[in-house]
């Protein structure tokens, strides 16, 4: 392998906030690199194809680039071009389809980043991982069968089926309502009591209206047992029953990975999986380590988002362009 490239900052993941950390290393005049496992933005390629953010536009721009949106709510397809506006128009250093498969510690404020391609040599790492790509598994017979997704996208290949859909927040109830309306036969599993508080308010009127009306029938306070290749087993209230479901939708919620933690020393909380970090700094218990976007958060994933998670890269790059000329590698 040739030598590594050096840098100030080596961000990993190219999600809002990494791109938003990318544009204030710039500012700062920090030699920086954003290494991301797929494309820009990758968690909002995979959203379902029709969604619809849940803010306006302004709350979701970085770089001072405005968003256009031609309704009050932009569509996951602007969302798409506007962020492949501003990497090409901040002429961004961000290398796709580039995974980071190690980082280690070589000496204080040297860190290395290995890539199945290269390794890259930085005074500082900010992971920005996110956690769209590591769902919550449920951990029963039949999860693995290949008509089981963690993910959806949209209802077309689904007409005439029998689909489960198992959740009870927003990815799960924009799904079923997406699959109803392109003629599936939906069931929704939920473990709770309820819909969980969170649905949207535009939303759970039109849910209530379709579980009433019998158009997609619901199962509450229900454990789900097993799948099957056309059945999923449940127990509801401690009655034992099997939905058909041809396809079967687990939208149960996701987490980040901690193996760049583990890797690097930093602690975390093992149930929130919510890294040690300076709340105004966002620098973990490992000098030269930072976070942004929802990796801050851990599980605790109702916390950050696009509008609050694309401030944390002007906090940290500050505090590295302070601390650039004052510390070198190896000291």
């Amino acid at each position: 392998m040739p030598n590594p490239k050096s840098f100030d900052v080596v961000i990993v993941g190219a999600g809002p906030a990494g791109l938003a950390c990318a544009i204030e290393a710039k500012k700062h005049q920090l030699k920086c690199t954003v290494l991301e496992k797929g494309c820009i933005t990758n968690s909002i390629l995979n959203f379902p194809t029709q969604m619809i953010f849940f803010t306006t536009p302004e709350l979701l721009e970085i770089g001072g680039m405005p968003l256009v949106s031609e309704r009050e709510k932009p569509t996951r397809n602007e969302g798409l071009k506007y962020y492949r506006k501003v990497v090409a128009a901040c002429r961004l250093d961000v290398r796709q389809y580039e995974e980071v498969v190690r980082i280690e510690q070589l000496d204080p404020h040297l860190f290395r980043v290995h890539t199945a391609a290269s390794a890259y040599d930085a005074r500082n790492v900010v992971i920005s991982i996110g956690y769209y790509d590591n769902p919550n598994l449920m951990g029963i017979p039949g999860e693995d069968l290949p008509h089981v997704s963690h993910y959806y996208t949209e209802a077309h290949a689904f007409f005439n089926r029998d689909v489960v859909v198992i959740g009870g927040k927003n990815s799960a109830v924009e799904a079923a309502l997406d699959l109803f309306r392109g003629g599936a036969r939906v069931s929704l599993v939920h473990r709770g009591a309820g819909l969980g508080q969170t649905v949207k308010y535009w939303i759970r009127p039109d849910i209530e209206n379709r579980f009433k009306k019998g158009e997609i029938t619901p199962t509450f306070n229900a454990k789900v047992l097993q799948i099957t290749r056309d059945h999923v087993k449940i127990a509801e209230n401690g009655t034992m029953r099997e939905l058909p479901a041809q396809h079967v939708f687990a939208l149960t919620g996701y987490h980040p990975s901690t193996k760049f933690f583990d890797q690097l020393g930093v602690r975390y909380d093992p149930e929130t999986l919510r890294p040690e970090h300076d709340a105004q700094t966002f620098e973990t218990n490992v000098p030269g380590v930072y976070l942004a976007g929802s990796v801050v958060a851990g599980r605790l994933n109702g916390e950050i988002f696009i509008e609050n998670g694309r401030f944390h890269g002007e906090a940290l790059m500050k505090v590295i362009q302070r601390s650039r000329d004052r510390i070198q590698p190896g000291e």
